[in-house]
């Protein structure tokens, strides 16, 4: 158990803990934290692991020059503002590697969306990491470090008769969301009861929203207690991936589209596909590729883990020169935004890999006629 601060009571806190409190900013990654929860701050920082919930002021603008919030907008950050965070790890080749760690005076935020640690490496087009104060963690009435990891949604298994799309992409900004929420919305616009879910990666906000923004009921990995998938077990990605897409069934889903962050070669993204569950409780991959070399590429990796796509998506399908190209080395049907989202080309794709469950709606049972 760690040293709490700040008590004038076994459920207050101190007057200036609970003013710096009461002003703070929660962020995306804690929008399931019960904050009536919160009743103390302690500070050993060393003890501090993935998920627990840090309260930090801003301290110099860099990078991030924004926080996203649990109401789902963005508050631009200025010096002095105090917001309450995870501790976490991330990873993203084209900004910033983090470790869970705050070691000293000052932490940086690794992502807008609450995660913040020490940054290890950066991209040479990033500004210098948004510095923070961390002023402490917050304690629950034993004194316990909160951790995102208690508000997570009850482990839930998979039903048998629920179809799984999973996206993979070569890389970041391959258009991995793009193709995920228009492969998302097309199949609900055939009439299919859909809900669309990220399940590795650094919480945030953005792949979330446009998820919501189709329609379709939205989960990630928030929702299973998780801040960010990266340096997290197996295991634990695993459990998070049964548990989103077992409520998003249980909510009503027919076909639930999930979606992989960064490339095939990112060390969870490629354990996934060497051999997972998730990977064996897949009935059909989408992959972004921002070119032809990627899509060649892509589908050939695949190929390795005795999985093939049944279509190809992303940047790649921007440039009818580039998708001729891709087509022609890999014999894999190349869809644009477009086509996703239109019901009855993307039913065309879909159809062969739907399990056995009712429609839920007369236009899907045409569509499949």
């Amino acid at each position: 158990m760690t040293k709490p601060i700040a008590f004038t009571s076994r459920k207050s806190f101190s007057d200036r803990a609970t003013a710096v409190l009461a002003t703070a900013h929660w962020t995306f990654t804690t929008r399931r934290v019960a904050r009536m929860d919160a009743c103390g701050l302690s500070t050993d920082f060393a003890a501090a692991r993935p998920g627990d919930l840090v309260l930090c002021e801003v301290v110099e603008i860099g990078q991030h020059r924004r926080l996203q919030l649990t109401t789902k907008r963005f508050k631009t950050a200025y010096e002095g503002d105090f917001f309450v965070a995870c501790v976490g790890d991330r990873y993203a080749p084209d900004q910033f590697e983090g470790r869970a760690d705050i070691t000293g005076e000052f932490a940086h935020l690794l992502a807008g969306g609450g995660v913040v640690g020490t940054v290890e490496h950066a991209h040479e087009r990033m500004k210098p990491p948004t510095t923070a104060r961390p002023i402490g963690l917050l304690v629950d009435y034993d004194g316990d470090v909160i951790n995102v990891s208690r508000y997570g949604l009850p482990k839930c298994g998979v039903p048998d008769d629920v179809t799984v799309l999973g996206v993979f992409g070569a890389s970041m900004n391959a258009g991995k969301t793009t193709a995920a929420v228009s492969l998302a919305h097309g199949l609900a616009r055939a009439g299919y009861a859909v809900a669309g879910a990220k399940i590795t990666g650094t919480g945030s906000f953005g792949d979330f929203l446009a998820f919501e923004d189709t329609g379709v009921a939205t989960f990630d990995f928030t929702d299973a207690g998780l801040a960010s998938t990266y340096r997290a077990t197996m295991s634990d990605i695993e459990d998070a991936f049964e548990t989103v897409v077992g409520h998003a069934a249980a909510g009503g889903a027919e076909i639930v589209v999930v979606e992989i962050a960064d490339g095939v070669f990112q060390k969870e993204t490629a354990a996934i596909l060497k051999g997972s569950k998730i990977k064996d409780r897949l009935d059909g991959i989408l992959f972004a590729a921002p070119d032809a070399l990627g899509a060649v590429g892509g589908v050939d990796v695949l190929n390795r883990y005795g999985l093939r796509p049944f279509a190809v998506s992303g940047m790649v399908t921007r440039s009818p020169l580039a998708m001729c190209e891709a087509i022609t080395v890999t014999e894999v049907p190349h869809l644009s935004r477009d086509q996703l989202c239109d019901p009855a080309s993307v039913s065309a794709h879909i159809r062969p890999l739907l399990r056995n469950r009712p429609l839920s709606h007369p236009f899907a049972h045409r569509m499949a006629a």
